[in-house]
């Protein structure tokens, strides 16, 4: 599973899951540049587990149906 730190400036030691950043863009209902960039990184520096796979593909579908919305 690839592990991200979401905020890198707040706590060095802070890293989430493909799986807790689903879960957080879900609850919000808001995809930041941000996430984006770390969904980025963690496609080409990871071989992505089938689960985070289906995670970035629930959230493209999301993204696609305007059930998320996309901000910068």
């Amino acid at each position: 599973m690839f592990l991200i730190n979401l905020y890198p400036a707040i706590n060095e030691n802070s890293e989430f899951t493909i799986a807790d950043l689903f879960f957080q863009v879900y609850r919000s209902g808001i995809l930041t540049l941000a996430h984006r960039k770390y969904l980025k990184n963690a496609i080409l520096e990871s071989n992505l587990s089938q689960e985070d796979q289906t995670a970035l593909n629930r959230l493209l579908h999301a993204v696609r149906r305007g059930w998320l919305k996309v901000v910068d």
